[in-house]
């Protein structure tokens, strides 16, 4: 089977290399795809979003299936462009409908789903700045700490948790007013802060069934301790202690099943993953959000603990026959680690050289920003750089073999978290 997998990240790198894994797949295609990739399958120059190419390859290459990884081409109906072409439509594509992605790519129309089915989740107000002043006397009543989300896709950074009234009412002006993050920001959704332990559960379904994936937890701040700015991702550790028995069965009673049920019930073309941010308050599972793709850097360790053949999941997926493929879960521990660029979220260099990531052995390498030089040097290509995913018997075990992995690969301005899965740690002591 020919596979085209959609994205240049990190999780498409994990992708790869869990796909090129399978005898089923004959031949990888990753578009664009990274260094890292380029050694798992054919790399090939082509826009996520640009759909008359993608078909025109899809075509040509006889690809049988198409791995979307990354937000953008979800939210702007990549899957509903296969479906309208009779020459794609028989194509299988991972990756749900245009209105199915308003989950991400809308927090508010995603906090009105998770209402309608009454899955537990902050209680939140949705304001434009038609209503701005409205919005300001509501941030004056609410209790601190105060919560702002960009209503849509803002790469993972248009969240802000104020702890001061008047920070928030900056917040919301710099948001709505001076479009801070864009066009995702022309509406804001203000929600109470929710206080516990956050997690992510991973859910596939092909429409009717599902598999619950491994949990994990992932660190979006840049600083260690959990402070400075928010990222795109800066580790995460799989699995979490306390997502099992009661917790996991909770999440999956009051969360997968009405979300998959309501999606059914609004005719909904849901194929593909649903990834669910949770927070653990006190032993009960509320959402933050929803993502409509795999996580990254999640993925690098969701991943590796997956026993069962991808291939064969994804390919059931999209035939709508997931119940009747096998799924096993490895008993191991996977954790990443994320190196970046000097300055990242802020501004950083590209082209810079680095070395030494041949000398891993103790730990998976994953590509997420890189590029091949014109000698085929390894050079920086992005903020987040590279994932380095260890795997052991525990989670102090893994953690052990992402960090030796990380201390053979350097560059200049290299900057990690030296505190990844702590937490965690100190929740199994």
């Amino acid at each position: 089977m020919n596979i085209l997998i959609l994205g240049s990240g990190g999780r498409e790198h994990a992708f790869s290399w869990k796909i090129s894994q399978s005898n089923q797949c004959d031949q990888l295609y990753i578009a664009p795809g990274n260094a890292g990739t380029a050694s798992l399958g054919q790399n090939i120059d082509m826009n996520v979003n640009d759909f008359e190419a993608i078909a025109a390859f899809v075509i040509e290459k006889s690809v049988d299936l198409v791995v979307v990884g990354p937000e953008d081409p979800l939210v702007n109906g990549i899957s509903d462009y296969f479906k309208a072409d009779e020459r794609l439509k028989k194509v299988g594509l991972v990756g749900p409908s245009k209105e199915g992605a308003q989950l991400e790519g809308s927090k508010d129309y995603s906090k009105q789903f998770m209402n309608r089915y009454e899955i537990p989740t902050a209680k939140s107000q949705t304001f434009t700045k038609e209503n701005l002043e409205e919005g300001l006397n509501y941030i004056t009543s609410h209790p601190l700490p105060i919560v702002l989300k960009a209503d849509g896709l803002a790469a993972g950074k248009g969240v802000i948790i104020a702890e001061t009234h008047d920070h928030a009412r900056t917040t919301l002006k710099e948001m709505l007013l001076d479009a801070k993050f864009g066009e995702a920001s022309s509406r804001v959704v203000i929600e109470q802060f929710l206080e516990g332990i956050e997690l992510s559960v991973f859910v596939l379904t092909d429409g009717d069934n599902y598999k619950i994936l491994p949990e994990a937890k992932d660190y979006k701040r840049i600083g260690e301790d959990d402070k400075g700015l928010n990222t795109g991702g800066m580790g995460a550790v799989s699995p979490v202690p306390f997502a099992k028995g009661d917790f996991i069965s909770k999440v999956e009673e009051r969360v997968v099943k009405p979300t998959v049920a309501g999606l059914k019930k609004e005719g909904i073309d849901y194929k593909g993953f649903i990834f669910i941010g949770l927070m653990n308050m006190n032993g009960e599972p509320y959402v933050i959000e929803y993502n409509v793709r795999m996580g990254d850097p999640e993925t690098q360790v969701v991943l590796p603990r997956i026993d069962s053949d991808l291939v064969d999941l994804l390919t059931a997926t999209a035939n709508g026959t997931l119940d009747k493929t096998e799924f096993s879960v490895s008993d191991q521990a996977a954790t990443t680690v994320v190196m970046v660029s000097g300055g990242y979220p802020g501004s950083y260099d590209k082209g810079i050289a680095i070395s030494g990531v041949d000398s891993v052995s103790e730990a998976t390498v994953f590509h997420a920003g890189t590029k091949l030089g014109e000698n085929a040097e390894l050079l920086t290509n992005g903020g987040r750089v590279l994932a380095i995913t260890g795997r052991g018997n525990s989670v102090a075990n893994a953690l052990e073999n992402s960090y030796n992995g990380i201390a053979n690969i350097t560059w200049k301005d290299e900057y990690h978290r030296n505190d990844i899965g702590q937490d965690i740690l100190k929740l199994i002591d």
